[in-house]
C-alpha cells in the first residue's frame, strides 16, 4: 500500500474523507478513545508562518493520541535555506509518525512527502488549507446534518487558499459550491477544473461568480476569509481601503439575508470586524466561527489518527 499524505483536500477520496469525518466527530465524543499514538510517538509540527489555532489544534490532537508534539521553529531552523528540505525531511522522518509543516510553497511540502518516509500534513500553504476545510465540514455536519446536496458559499478573495480549498474539499464532500469574487481575483483554474471532475463524481457542483448575492442566496453555509493573507501584508491599503474590489463582498446582515433560513456562517480566523465581515454576523446566532475552531482540533487527531493507521497499514 502507498504511503499516504495529506497535501490538499483531494488527497482524500469522498469515502475517505467522510471516513475521517466519522472518526472527527467520535473522537470529539470520547476524546481519549484513540491512542494511536502511544508511546509516546513523536510528530514534528513545522511553523514557518504565525500561528494560533493551527499550534494549539495539533499540539492537542498529537497529545489526545498519546504522542509527543514535538515543535519546531521553521524560520530558526531555516528550512530550505540553511538546509534544503529534502535533508530536513530525511532528518525528521525516521524520528516522527508524522510531519505536519505549516509553509508558503505548496511546491516544497510536496518535496518534504518524497523524502520524509511518513504521513506529510499541510497545515496551510499559500494554495491550500485543508486541515482547515475539514473542520468546517465537520462544523457543518453538526450544524446541518448530511452534507450532499448542501450549498456552500464562499465570497471574499477567490485566489486565495481557502477558496481553493473550499472547491476541492467541498465537492469532495458532495456539497454545491459557490465562489463570489471580484473577476479580478478568480480561483486558479486548475483548481476550480479538477473540482468540476471531483463534482462529477459526487452529486456536486462548482459556480464561480463576481455577483455576490448570487453566490449567497439560498446558501446552507457562508464563508469568507481575510482579504489581506499572509504574505499579503505590503498590499493591505488596496485590498482594504478605499477603492478596494473586495468591499461589496464584506458579509454583514444585509448579504446573509439573502441565504436559507437557517444558514450558518463560517471563518477561519483570525476575522477584521468591518472589514471582510460585521460583528453583527460573527458574532451573532447565525456564527459557528467558535465551534469551527474548536474542530480543528478533533479534524487533525482524526485525520493523524487515519494517516497512521494507514502508514502501519503499508508498512
Amino acid at each position: 500500500m502507498t504511503l499516504r499524505h495529506f497535501l490538499r483536500d483531494d488527497d482524500l477520496s469522498p469515502a475517505e474523507q467522510a471516513a475521517v469525518l466519522d472518526r472527527a466527530l467520535a473522537l470529539k465524543a470520547e476524546p481519549f478513545s484513540d491512542r494511536r499514538l502511544e508511546g509516546p510517538r513523536t510528530v514534528s509540527i513545522l511553523f514557518d508562518k504565525p500561528t494560533l489555532r493551527t499550534q494549539v489544534s495539533f499540539v492537542g490532537a498529537v497529545s489526545g493520541l498519546g504522542g509527543f508534539p514535538m515543535v519546531v521553529d521553521g524560520r530558526l531552523a531555516g528550512v530550505g535555506v540553511r538546509e534544503s528540505v529534502a535533508d530536513v525531511a530525511r532528518i525528521l522522518g525516521p524520528q516522527s509518525a508524522a510531519v505536519v509543516w505549516r509553509t508558503f510553497a505548496q511546491s516544497d511540502l510536496a518535496e518534504m512527502a518524497a523524502y520524509a518516509g511518513v504521513p506529510v500534513v499541510n497545515a496551510l500553504t499559500d494554495d491550500f488549507h485543508p486541515c482547515q476545510v475539514l473542520a468546517d465540514l465537520l462544523t457543518l455536519r453538526e450544524a446541518l446534518g448530511d452534507l450532499p446536496g448542501r450549498t456552500l458559499a464562499y465570497v471574499g478573495d477567490g485566489a486565495n487558499n481557502m477558496a481553493h480549498s473550499y472547491l476541492l474539499g467541498g465537492v469532495t464532500a458532495g456539497l454545491h459550491v459557490r465562489i463570489g469574487t471580484p473577476a479580478s481575483h478568480p480561483p486558479a483554474a486548475d483548481v476550480v477544473e479538477r473540482a468540476r471532475e471531483l463534482a462529477a463524481t459526487t452529486g456536486g457542483s462548482v459556480h464561480v461568480t463576481d455577483d455576490p448575492v448570487e453566490a449567497v442566496t439560498g446558501a446552507d453555509a457562508v464563508a469568507t476569509d481575510t482579504w489581506v493573507s499572509m504574505g499579503q501584508e505590503a498590499q493591505a491599503d488596496d485590498r482594504k481601503g478605499e477603492g478596494s474590489p473586495f468591499t461589496t463582498y464584506a458579509v454583514d446582515d444585509a448579504l446573509m439575508a439573502h441565504a436559507a433560513a437557517g444558514a450558518v456562517f463560517l471563518h477561519c480566523l483570525p476575522a477584521y470586524r468591518g472589514y471582510e465581515v460585521s460583528a453583527e454576523v460573527i458574532d451573532g446566532p447565525r456564527s459557528v466561527v467558535w465551534q469551527e475552531a474548536e474542530n480543528r482540533l478533533h479534524a487533525q487527531k482524526a485525520l493523524l489518527s487515519w494517516l497512521v493507521e494507514q502508514a502501519g497499514a503499508s508498512a
